[in-house]
Parts: structure tokens; C-alpha cells; sequence
């Protein structure tokens, strides 16, 4: 299994960081290969997205359910076909680090864990003499590229403003952490 952590400071209540994230709708504008987001549900455990990304000459759906949450502490989800998956969202309360004009912050953690090896080779269309491996090989690295787009365009979107959004690597593919 590989291992996507990391975390970044934002400066907001954990309820409104907890906000945003729930708001799987509003993905496509932070991730840069994500196309759309569909919902079944409520928004609740057990609620079904289809995440419909697009890179290279590949398109594909990513099916998830969110499966644990802790308002406003944790959301866990889970890829539902496909793909060994899983991952959650945690946020935890700070200090806001004796800046004058910050009441409240959090720290806000994203997590995935996924076998890469585990993807069905029949789920994806691929060009000719194109295999899976070499899919793999080529989309692993970009994964955590686009962990960081996400986390640091979510706390420009949570916060309202930009600022050079400072990312703490606890751990990621290849990494000894």
C-alpha cells in the first residue's frame, strides 16, 4: 500500500475547514485533472460520488462513498470499485499562532492509502500498446502533485484569500517518513 499524508494550517474554525471539505461539489476547482463531481445521497455517511477525472487521453470515474463522520474532526471515504482505496480528511484545532488579526485556525490533514497494483486493468480504456503498468508508472508521482494542488487551493478557498500555503509532508510514495 502506498501512502499520501499531509497537512497545512488554515486559518479558520475547524467547522468551516470541515465545510469545505464535505463539499465534495466543489473539488473540480481545486484538483486540476478533475472534470465534475456527481452525488447519490445526502451528503451523509454512505453518500456515493463519481469523480469524473481526465488526463493524457484517459478518462475515467473514481467511485467513492464517505464512510465515517465526526463533525467537525474527521470524514473517512472509500474508492467502491476498482481500486484499493481509502482516505479520510481529519482537522484539528490551533492556537492561531499569536497573529493579530487570526482568532482561530486548524490544522487540516489529508490522507490516502492505496495499492496502486489493485486497479482493474478491464475498468480503463487504453490506447493501443499502451499497458497499465506504464498508467501506473506515470500516475503515481502525479497523485501527490495533485494532494498538494488540492489542500492548498481549498485553504486560499476556505480562508478567502491567497497566500503562499505552507505544506507539511508526513508522508508519500517513496518517501521513508
Amino acid at each position: 500500500m502506498d501512502r499520501i499524508l499531509l497537512s497545512t494550517v488554515v486559518y479558520r474554525e475547524p467547522a468551516a475547514v470541515f465545510e469545505a471539505v464535505r463539499s465534495f461539489s466543489n473539488y473540480p476547482a481545486y484538483a486540476e485533472h478533475l472534470d465534475e463531481v456527481t452525488c447519490d445521497g445526502d451528503g451523509g455517511v454512505g453518500t456515493r460520488y463519481g469523480l469524473h477525472f481526465s488526463w493524457w487521453k484517459l478518462s475515467y470515474t473514481v467511485r467513492s462513498a464517505v464512510t465515517e463522520i465526526d463533525e467537525p474532526r474527521r470524514l473517512g471515504w472509500k474508492l467502491t470499485a476498482d481500486l484499493d482505496a481509502t482516505g479520510e480528511w481529519r482537522i484539528e484545532p490551533l492556537e492561531p499562532d499569536g497573529r493579530p488579526d487570526i482568532d482561530e485556525a486548524s490544522r487540516l490533514y489529508f490522507e490516502v492509502r492505496y495499492d496502486p497494483h489493485s486497479a482493474d486493468p478491464d475498468t480503463v480504456s487504453l490506447p493501443r500498446f499502451v499497458s497499465l503498468d506504464w498508467v501506473v508508472r506515470r500516475v503515481r508521482p502525479r497523485l501527490y502533485d495533485e494532494a498538494e494542488r488540492v489542500l492548498g487551493r481549498l485553504v486560499e478557498d476556505v480562508e478567502g484569500d491567497s497566500r503562499n500555503v505552507e505544506l507539511v509532508v508526513h508522508d508519500a510514495p517513496g518517501s521513508s517518513a
